[in-house]
């Protein structure tokens, strides 16, 4: 009895630090942005309690719905790119030799960078003057003149912005990836190549399925990271032009920040915070699903 309860509370002590670091930077600032949704605030002025006037605000602000469209668009578009470019690079990686183990490397490097850094990068690979991008494509003889990249036109800034965000984050997906496929007993390999398997068929009938709850915690990932996309917009357009590529988080630090709409930008971050909880719950019911 008495080695029980010693034992208890040696794990309590040892979980405690985690319970402190929960509550201090997650349990307790979700509860004050709850109590902030509730208030019209300013910092300058005392919190008045507003009831649901920010909800009832946030539902009629067209700029916030059209934010929020433009981010569930670039999630739309990111994420398959993102995970089928994860997932192939993964299955010319995933055995272990000298060269995959370099490539593996060189990929997984852009990961360990800053985003803010890399956005910066790519803002000035980007530049109209001084960017790499536009030199290259004048040496190739595709454009005659400098391309505008960024701030101007939306579609070519979401591209610049796509191919600076699959450099960054796609070497994640890899490894997690490569882990799930090593992960798979060599004996189902082998049994699939004594039935004569060919590798399209070990790919889609035994790889892929038994990596599936990997590929579902890598899309929920990638999702959450695109719909709090908010760094690489901000440093490389600055939600221009008019607008255009404004995200919902850029939209919502607008809000908080610039304008010191504490309360307001609370009620906006609990919407995007229950889209991404709904995204959670059906990742997870397609985990449990596939489990089965």
């Amino acid at each position: 009895m008495y080695r029980s309860r010693r034992s208890q509370l040696i794990g309590i002590a040892y979980l405690a630090p985690a319970l402190v670091f929960v509550l201090a930077f997650t349990a307790y600032p979700l509860v004050q942005m709850v109590w902030m949704s509730f208030h019209n605030w300013s910092l300058i002025t005392p919190a008045k309690y507003v009831g649901l006037d920010n909800y009832k605000r946030a539902f009629a602000d067209d700029q916030f719905w059209v934010s929020f469209a433009f981010t569930l668009k670039y999630t739309a578009i990111i994420t398959p790119v993102l995970i089928v470019g994860g997932y192939l690079l993964a299955l010319l990686t995933s055995e272990s030799s000298r060269l995959r183990r370099i490539t593996r490397t060189t990929v997984f490097i852009p990961v360990v960078i800053g985003l803010g850094v890399s956005s910066l990068l790519w803002y000035w690979l980007f530049s109209a003057d001084f960017g790499l991008v536009n030199k290259a494509l004048a040496d190739l003889g595709l454009i005659s003149k400098p391309v505008l990249w960024l701030g101007v036109d939306a579609g070519r800034s979401n591209l610049a912005i796509t191919a600076s965000v699959v450099w960054k984050v796609i070497g994640f997906g890899m490894i997690l990836f490569v882990g799930a496929i090593q992960a798979i007993p060599r004996e189902i390999t082998e049994a699939s190549l004594v039935d004569g398997a060919s590798y399209r068929q070990r790919v889609t009938r035994v790889i892929l399925p038994l990596t599936l709850r990997t590929v579902l915690l890598v899309t929920l990932v990638s999702v959450i990271g695109s719909l709090l996309a908010f760094d690489q917009f901000y440093i490389m357009t600055a939600g221009q032009p008019q607008n255009e590529t404004a995200t919902s988080v850029f939209y919502v630090y607008l809000n908080s920040f610039p304008y010191l709409k504490l309360g307001y930008g609370a009620a906006l971050s609990m919407i995007l915070a229950l889209t991404i909880l709904v995204f959670t719950v059906v990742q997870l019911l397609l985990t449990r699903r596939s489990h089965a």
